[in-house]
């Protein structure tokens, strides 16, 4: 025997055996929900004592001392009481209703009688009081599990059958070794596990994906796969190329001349140019940055420019030779002191200097200089780390415009050093009278005035000529044409030292290693040196902001494709800690000078060694060129440096970027140059914080509102509730939410529901259910936690549902809003798994009202059996009348659409009860697509068998051929979609058609069926479909027709709830 015979046989087994029982009475939904608060007295019944309560919850042992003391707050309410697990409310419940609901619309003959539909404790608005039942005695518990003979579900004769199918079919395996049933069983797509490679593994192995990890690619070009080794490898690598080298070098007989002279003179040769612009530029960032290392305006400072410059020297060549042997991916990286770093430098020396005091220059200094070089260590510390443990793309998340406050800050700063340097001021530049008054002294005036036009002068120069040359062109020029006036005036240099035109020398015999003279642990002031460390984690937190913008900026300008910032973080480490442990102090890659020096031909290792050493070369020259270099070139470098910097943070920005952040650069720019650098860096950070709540705050986080007119569950419903869900679909409204919720977002969601409930909006638009949908929150704070609590007090008050859909409860949301107590029992919340059950329940509910209104309308019949005695009609009308007559919004809704829905669904529905199935099913299937009468479709009955399929069978998997289109006539189907893009399910309820679109095409299946409950259906198969073209070509061209319209039904219901759940 065939499986599919066998199922077939299985299928009918079952229907005569439920013929051959009685049919279980269908409930009525005449009994309501609890009423709005204040209209309707509450059910007697205890929560235990209430089947239709959808949601069990765990009852507190505190409980009444937390009635007894409300606290708005979890702080304090956590202390009163355990709060109440959070639970999904149930599904299985929720498709009696919809089953029941159908079972409603499909037969006006069925009885009404019995238990009531299931409905919440919440407010009702159908119009229907309370129906008190009767609560009998507990089952006992010897009797509880076989006292159900009337339950298909668990009849010894269905479970009888089912294990004698399944040992059938195991017996077949075993007999056949092949397996029939592949068409009922879930299709298994994992693939064996691949072989150890040998002699007859193929080069390139297999790529297949697993086509049911869609999405999921393995590493295609095996990119990755040479750095497992991580830095054992590179070791390796690194050992070979030595061995490599030491074996050609200990073998002349491997040498080549040609090789030899093209390597070895032509090469070098060639990168002349670009060392030598290298060189320049190192000179003068010597001039402008290492000069001024130290307050110079200071005279316990005022000798150690020379120092300074050495200093800068020392940390350049470092930082070059680590990058240029390989530490950094750019071959023509050139590194130094940034200019941003000297103000953190000013500010540690004044710390010191005040925490010492004047009286003891020898602490000062040893202090200062070991603060600087631990600084440096503690960089390349940060750096290190950061590079390891591959944290370089976190600083990205930095806000930008912090940054570019700051760099404003150093330009301000460089303009006033500009001013104490070339004005010769003593101290740092006070913002007074007396500093302004000096300052236009005649003998002090030009001395600052004329760097400063210099400076002007080629920013405007800059603008019309491009060229790498012009700015060292530029100052030697200027140097060149004061020394021609010197000679021409014939000024000595004490004259000129005297007036502050040129540099003072250093001391006689101050050798280039003069500042390691400095270092003297017996000196320092341990004391002081703590009161640096803020200062030195600042000027650590604005180094490691440069290295991921410099770095990405220089690949892009370079074409670097290869760029990693992690490695580049481990190089800028490894250079700032051995400059800490040389004595001097941090050094980055500099964006600008290794662009120019790569445009001008050292994109290569070798000019870069070659750079670091002629930088060698100018150290050991010694700082005697100090007593020689005017105090203007260096001055106008500083002011030009400093403007640049004003420019980008100030001009650069004005348009581009948003008010709040624009005012928050000018802000840090003030605070930087007026009070402190430290300071200038936390009120950054302090105002991008509060920028970003505000301008967060004015995104909402509602991704989506829909009316319950547009937003639909993909329960396939008969036709009649669907044109009453489409005019009372505006009480359910729905809210999608979005982001991450804060007190900023949650204010715009709190305000847009309050609106919805007032008196205007409400009465144009009566709210029933609120769905708040979080599939896309990824994170909420108490505050906004605490905001749902009061939303749904609001609407408690309105009689509003609220209903949490999409959320998991034991997730971080889901606990947030289990803490503050949202999901306790007497907050009547409801919280299911997903969108489209959350909508089903609303739509259930709002249908009860829909048959509670045609039971009114029904003549009352006594029931062949005992029941609970009912109340009596003349007190029912009453009651009803009050109900619907009342001045709630939702009630006249309610009323008036179901009124119109009754009255217009068509008499000749009575008629069909009276035909034999499956007529009465057709017709009211087919009742709004085609105009055929009852004789027309007569002649299809016979063409439909009527088949049952218990709960839990397989009707057809995806991939299967069509062998049948369904008609159900009771229970419920479920229909899984399983694509690339994600799963959803649809349900099919009795009185709807299933299966028709792969049937009548002849495509596979693109659903699998699963019956929900025990089904009965009328099954039109394929020979039987074939017969009806054969013998009836006008009923079958018919049916087509239908299909098509049936087809486009339910793409329009897909479309507008994958649309509505994509919004």
């Amino acid at each position: 025997m065939s499986t599919t015979s066998s199922s077939k046989q299985h299928a009918r087994h079952s229907s005569n055996f439920s013929k051959g029982r009685p049919a279980p009475m269908p409930s009525s939904p005449l009994k309501a929900s609890h009423s709005d608060q204040g209209i309707e007295e509450s059910s007697p019944l205890a929560v235990s004592d209430r089947p239709w309560i959808e949601r069990p919850r765990a009852s507190s042992t505190s409980s009444q001392a937390a009635e007894k003391t409300p606290a708005r707050s979890f702080y304090v309410r956590s202390f009163h009481g355990q709060l109440d697990p959070a639970q999904y409310s149930s599904s299985a419940g929720l498709r009696d209703q919809t089953a029941e609901l159908a079972a409603f619309a499909l037969s006006e003959t069925a009885s009404h009688l019995g238990t009531s539909p299931p409905s919440s404790s919440a407010a009702s608005d159908d119009g229907y009081p309370e129906v008190i039942e009767e609560v009998s005695e507990p089952v006992t518990p010897a009797g509880s599990d076989h006292d159900h003979p009337g339950d298909p579900a668990v009849s010894e004769l269905t479970a009888m059958i089912q294990n004698s199918i399944s040992q059938e079919e195991e017996h077949q395996q075993h007999t056949n070794g092949t397996d029939k049933t592949m068409s009922h069983r879930p299709v298994s797509l994992s693939r064996p596990e691949p072989s150890q490679p040998d002699e007859h593994t193929a080069l390139i192995g297999d790529r297949r994906t697993d086509p049911t990890k869609y999405g999921l690619y393995p590493d295609i070009e095996r990119q990755y796969g040479a750095d497992k080794g991580g830095i054992i490898h590179k070791c390796r690598a690194s050992a070979r190329r030595v061995r490599s080298c030491v074996y050609t070098l200990s073998h002349p007989k491997t040498w080549s001349a040609r090789a030899i002279y093209r390597e070895a003179i032509v090469h070098p040769v060639s990168l002349l140019p670009a060392v030598f612009l290298g060189l320049l530029l190192n000179i003068l960032d010597a001039l402008s940055y290492g000069m001024i290392l130290f307050p110079l305006g200071n005279e316990i400072f005022d000798g150690l420019g020379s120092d300074g410059i050495a200093m800068f020297y020392v940390s350049t060549i470092v930082a070059q030779v680590v990058y240029s042997s390989g530490g950094s991916i750019f071959r023509g990286g050139i590194g130094s002191e940034m200019i941003e770093v000297v103000p953190f430098f000013h500010k540690m020396a004044f710390t010191i200097l005040q925490k010492v005091g004047d009286q003891n220059p020898k602490a000062v200094l040893a202090t200062t200089i070991l603060s600087f070089a631990i600084s440096s260590v503690l960089t390349g510390v940060v750096f290190f780390l950061m590079g390891a443990c591959k944290l370089g793309s976190l600083i990205g998340f930095f806000p930008r415009h912090i940054l570019i406050g700051c760099i404003g800050g150093v330009g301000w700063f460089l303009v006033a050093t500009g001013i104490e340097v070339s004005a010769r001021l003593p101290g740092n530049l006070e913002y007074n009278l007396n500093t302004l008054k000096q300052l236009f002294r005649s003998d002090t005036i030009a001395l600052w005035t004329i760097p400063l036009l210099l400076a002007i002068t080629l920013l405007i120069v800059q603008r019309f000529v491009k060229s790498n040359l012009l700015v060292g062109g530029y100052f030697i020029s200027v140097a060149a044409i004061f020394y021609f006036f010197k000679s021409a005036l014939d000024i000595s240099m004490d004259t000129l030292h005297t007036g502050g035109w040129v540099f003072d020398p250093p001391p006689a015999g101050n050798p280039w290693y003069h500042f390691y003279t400095l270092y003297d642990f017996n000196a320092v002031h341990w004391g002081a040196l703590a009161d640096t460390i803020p200062a030195m984690f600042a000027l650590t937190f604005f180094g490691v902001l440069h290295v991921p913008i410099n770095v990405p900026a220089l690949g892009i300008s370079t074409g670097e494709d290869n760029l990693n910032v992690d490695r580049e973080l481990v190089a800028h480490g490894v250079s700032n800690c051995l400059s800490g442990l040389f004595g001097s102090v941090q050094n980055y890659l500099v964006y600008t000078n290794s662009l120019l020096f790569m445009d001008s031909g050292g994109n290569d290792r070798l000019a870069g060694l070659m750079l670091a050493g002629c930088t060698v070369g100018i150290l050991l020259a010694g700082p005697v060129i100090i007593g020689y270099i005017p105090i203007m070139v260096v001055g106008a470098l500083i002011f030009l440096l400093g403007i640049e910097l004003l420019e980008e943070a100030l001009v650069g920005t004005w348009g581009k970027v948003h008010k709040l952040e624009y005012a928050t650069i000018l802000i840090i720019v003030v605070t930087m140059g007026v009070w402190d650098f430290v300071v200038g860096i936390l009120v950054g950070i302090l105002l991008a914080a509060l920028s970003f709540v505000v301008q967060t705050s004015r995104r909402t986080a509602i991704r989506a509102t829909y009316s319950g007119q547009v937003a639909r569950s993909l329960v396939r419903r008969p036709p009649v509730q669907l044109k009453f869900l489409r005019e009372t679909g505006k009480q359910i409204f729905l809210l999608r939410l979005a982001g991450y919720l804060f007190f900023g977002t949650i204010v715009g969601v709190e305000n847009r529901i309050r609106a919805l409930l007032e008196e205007n909006a409400f009465r144009d638009r009566p709210l029933r259910f609120l769905i708040l949908d979080m599939a896309q929150i990824n994170g909420i704070d108490f505050s906004a936690a605490e905001a749902f609590t009061r939303i749904n007090r609001l609407l408690q008050k309105r009689g509003v549902e609220l209903i949490v859909s999409s959320l998991d409860v034991d997730g971080e949301v889901g606990q947030a809003l289990r803490n503050v107590g949202l999901f306790a029992a007497e907050s009547h919340v409801q919280i299911f798994p997903d969108l489209n059950v959350a909508l089903e329940h609303c739509e259930n509910r709002l249908l009860t009202a829909l048959y509670r209104q045609q039971e009114q309308r029904r003549p009352r019949r006594i029931g062949g059996h005992l029941d609970m005695p009912r109340t009596r009609p003349q007190e029912l009308s009453s009651s009803y009348k009050a109900e619907f007559m009342g001045s709630s919004p939702r009630r006249n809704h309610l009323h008036q659409v179901a009124q119109s829905t009754l009255d217009e669904e068509t008499s000749t529905s009575a008629k069909w009860q009276s035909f034999k199935q499956p007529l009465p099913l057709m017709l009211q299937i087919f009742a709004d697509l085609s105009e055929k009468t009852e004789d027309f479709w007569y002649r299809a009955m016979k063409y439909f068998e009527r088949v049952v399929y218990p709960k839990g069978s397989v009707l057809f998997k995806v991939g299967d051929l069509p062998d049948g289109f369904y008609l159900l006539e009771e229970g419920i189907l479920r229909c899984d979609y399983d694509l690339p893009q994600g799963r959803y399910s649809e349900l099919i309820v009795s009185g709807r058609p299933c299966g028709e679109l792969p049937f009548f095409s002849q495509t596979s299946r693109t659903a699998t069926m699963i019956a929900e409950k025990d089904c009965v259906t009328w099954k039109l198969d394929a020979k039987r479909w074939h017969d009806m073209q054969t013998r009836d070509p006008d009923v079958a061209q018919e049916l087509l027709v239908i299909s098509l319209k049936l087809t486009k039904e339910r793409m329009d219901a897909v479309t507008s709830y994958v649309l509505t759940t994509a919004g």
